[in-house]
């Protein structure tokens, strides 16, 4: 592996800013809630099971004596949940830097669906993300320079696409096409949103990341062989979550970036500029998905 590689030692003080990490009870999104409390940014950690979140609370405090963290609840499943964090949010601060949409759903046994009776899958990591995003977004207006940042996969090169006519998987179930097809619409997502910022002159930018092949309790319902592969193949977390916190650090971006590993198929190594799938760049792709998006959650995006 390459040794020269960026790492979190190159992120700046971020002593002052105010970060939402979804998903940030364990994995990728308690490693960057560590980093970046560490880095002096008071961290938001929106997790939908408060026990758990109250336990990588005390992990974070063991190491970092003066992390200021602060622990929301969030169900990215539930809309409902959706507004309570956000009106709850609202009511504390006035200002958001930096919001990083991490937490995600990954091959459940079965075919499930969220509260409001959406595809797990896309529910949850499209969805979920999309509102959330979107009720922070005059948050994020009014904090300059402020950044959303996505968690993508790999694996939305490998079967995704967006089936407008079949957005749940009612016709036809496939946990692997209904997770690729999440993961794409997080990138479509990412560029349409950025774009729009440009569009609107807000000072924002939309930037996107992946963990490459990175051992997390993701894969925990995927039997023996995944679990051996977890343990004797994949990257660690403190590695696997390197792209995601330079997306959303790195300074002198413009927008719409994406980084990931590159070596092995981009399932291992040190953070880098990536591509995505030429389908994720389809801009009248990402017009249409982000208006079926806005109906689905029913609320309007408002940049003016």
């Amino acid at each position: 592996m390459d040794h020269g590689g960026w790492k979190s030692e190159r992120i700046t003080d971020q002593g002052g800013k105010i970060i939402i990490v979804t998903g940030a009870n364990s994995g990728l999104g308690l490693e960057a809630s560590t980093v970046l409390s560490a880095k002096g940014a008071k961290i938001i950690m929106a997790v939908r099971d408060l026990e758990k979140g109250k336990a990588a609370v005390s992990e974070i405090i063991h190491k970092h004596k003066k992390a200021n963290v602060e622990l929301m609840q969030l169900d990215l499943s539930d809309f409902n949940s959706i507004h309570k964090f956000s009106e709850e949010f609202h009511a504390k601060y006035s200002n958001l830097h930096i919001l990083i949409n991490n937490a995600g759903i990954m091959y459940p046994k079965y075919r499930e669906i969220t509260k409001q009776g959406f595809e797990t899958h896309f529910g949850t990591n499209h969805l979920g993300h999309f509102l959330l995003t979107g009720l922070m977004l005059d948050l994020l207006k009014n904090t300059p320079q402020s950044r959303v940042v996505t968690q993508s996969s790999a694996l939305h090169k490998y079967g995704g696409d967006i089936h407008f006519d079949d957005l749940n998987g009612e016709k036809t179930y496939d946990k692997s096409k209904a997770y690729a097809q999440s993961k794409l619409a997080n990138l479509l997502f990412t560029y349409e949103l950025d774009r729009r910022f440009k569009i609107h002159r807000q000072d924002s930018m939309a930037t996107a990341a992946h963990p490459g092949y990175t051992a997390t309790g993701l894969q925990r319902s995927q039997g023996l062989l995944v679990a051996l592969a977890n343990k004797f193949i994949a990257q660690n977390i403190e590695i696997g979550a390197l792209p995601v916190l330079r997306a959303a650090t790195e300074g002198d971006l413009v927008g719409s970036e994406y980084f990931g590993p590159t070596k092995w198929l981009e399932t291992r190594g040190y953070p880098e500029k990536v591509t995505s799938s030429d389908k994720s760049y389809d801009a009248q792709l990402a017009k249409k998905l982000w208006e079926v998006s806005e109906k689905l959650v029913g609320f309007t995006y408002k940049f003016n």
